[in-house]
């Protein structure tokens, strides 16, 4: 018998298409910025071997993308990647999930407006209109009344402004991009970088993969696409393909931009502006900045929408509180959630620059924390799959041999990626403590509610009798 609403009752369901659901995922992934700042960072471990650390890191992020696809192929959940996990692994397991993306998207949107404040501050400072960090930190508050603006106003809306801006920030970096490998290397004596081998390339792979961050969001729009079951999977793959293509795109360009020069791209700090500079190219630092101000606006919109759902999941499954699940009349969006997670977000940026830190290092330092959450949520969703599809009598080869590689990989990453950031251990490490007890108390408190988290939507009666899309696709058996 179907039910008379959806357990994701509120949320304005099915109306997203397939356009609005990649583009939040390419958003999310933010690959205008990473074409700018990753091949450098990859470069300073990979050296000659950069493009390969990134051919890697694009063919990981495929593996984890199929192993995604497993869930979204057959339920459509808010939760993302949390709710995900719930269907394949024990409800500890998935409240850790739950946990890492509340981290890895509040710290990621929190990281987007430290890169609009930080480029419009560097476009002012071009034009000699600003100096100081109350610039920075004015634009943090009035872009984040923005983005919350905008995500209450409707998912539709938030897709389309998504779409949009991230769409021309791409086209602006490429365009960019292509002339300057059209105008060759600068002249140098030769660099003589050398592969470093396979060790390189394993060095580079992680900061390599780290761009990749965020190329899920679709997962928590499946509610709202018209088709999730096809849409989300494909928007998610479609993401981790595309931006692979772009950063090697960037990476190739870098690479012979500087092929000449001693220590390649790797002794660079600021390789795009230098390689303009070295053609006389005084206008594209500012156009530059401008692609960059919205791919980062983009990013901060898509992971706000993104973290709202997983805090609305959460509610609706019982184990956090209840009037995050809450939705606003009009706009159908979760209104709760957002005006509590975006005074944090905003908060995270906006404090420590009034304090002095200088903007760079707080957008590095969030970037860093983001990163470390993703992976964890990353390797949790990708050992759920074949559990998964074991439980629904679906399991494949494919599933058990895909997990069975990529698994060890993100485990290797993400214990690399801890060890050579000192701040992570401290500040995963709190987060471990308070994950633990918030845990315990489900368990004392609500035992019932913590083993049946990870709500999705369901096909409900009025779907049947309107003919809608959701009375035509199957659901999962988790």
């Amino acid at each position: 018998m179907l039910r008379d609403r959806s357990p994701v009752h509120g949320l304005e369901r099915r109306r997203l298409g397939a356009v609005d659901v990649l583009a939040a995922s390419v958003s999310g992934a933010a690959p205008s910025a990473a074409m700018a700042a990753v091949p450098v960072i990859v470069a300073a471990s990979a050296a000659g071997a950069t493009l390969w650390s990134f051919v890697v890191a694009t063919v990981l992020a495929l593996l984890i993308a199929g192993c995604i696809a497993r869930f979204t192929r057959r339920m459509a959940a808010p939760g993302g990647l949390y709710a995900l996990t719930a269907k394949g692994l024990a409800p500890g397991a998935a409240l850790a999930c739950g946990i890492a993306l509340l981290t890895g998207y509040g710290l990621l949107a929190a990281a987007a407006l430290a890169g609009v404040s930080a480029y419009v501050d560097a476009l002012l400072g071009r034009l000699g209109l600003t100096d100081g960090r109350w610039v920075p930190f004015g634009v943090a508050v009035l872009v984040g009344g923005v983005v919350a603006l905008l995500a209450l106003r409707g998912v539709r809306l938030a897709a389309r402004v998504v779409l949009l801006v991230e769409s021309v920030a791409i086209t602006v970096l490429v365009v960019v991009f292509a002339l300057l490998l059209v105008g060759g290397p600068i002249p140098g004596p030769g660099s003589g970088v050398a592969s470093p081998g396979l060790g390189g390339v394993a060095a580079g792979v992680l900061p390599a993969l780290a761009a990749f961050i965020g190329f899920e969001i679709a997962t928590t729009l499946g509610a709202e696409a018209r088709r999730p079951f096809r849409t989300v999977p494909r928007a998610v793959g479609i993401t981790a393909a595309v931006a692979g293509v772009l950063y090697l795109f960037a990476a190739h360009v870098q690479v012979v931009g500087f092929a000449d020069t001693p220590g390649g791209l790797a002794g660079e700090a600021e390789p795009v502006l230098v390689l303009a500079t070295a053609r006389g190219w005084a206008w594209v630092p500012v156009v530059l900045d401008l692609g960059l101000i919205m791919s980062f606006l983009a990013c901060a919109l898509a992971t706000t929408t993104a973290l709202v759902r997983v805090l609305f999941s959460l509610s609706r499954d019982g184990v956090g509180p209840a009037a995050l699940g809450r939705t606003h009349r009009r706009f159908r969006t979760p209104h709760v959630a957002l005006a509590v997670a975006m005074p944090v977000v905003v908060a995270a940026l906006a404090v420590p620059v009034a304090l002095g830190v200088p903007l760079g290092a707080v957008l590095v330092t969030l970037l860093t924390l983001a990163t470390s959450g993703f992976l964890v949520a990353y390797l949790l969703v990708c050992v759920a799959a074949p559990v998964f599809l074991h439980r629904i009598g679906e399991l494949t080869w494919t599933a058990v041999a895909a997990t069975a590689v990529i698994a060890p990989i993100l485990v290797v990453v993400l214990v690399a990626f801890v060890a050579q950031r000192p701040i992570l251990v401290a500040v995963l490490g709190v987060i471990v403590v308070l994950g633990v007890g918030w845990w315990a108390w489900l368990r004392w408190r609500r035992p019932a509610a913590l083993g049946g988290i990870g709500v999705y939507d369901e096909t409900v009666a009025a779907d049947v009798v309107g003919g809608r899309i959701g009375a035509t696709e199957p659901r999962a058996r988790p």
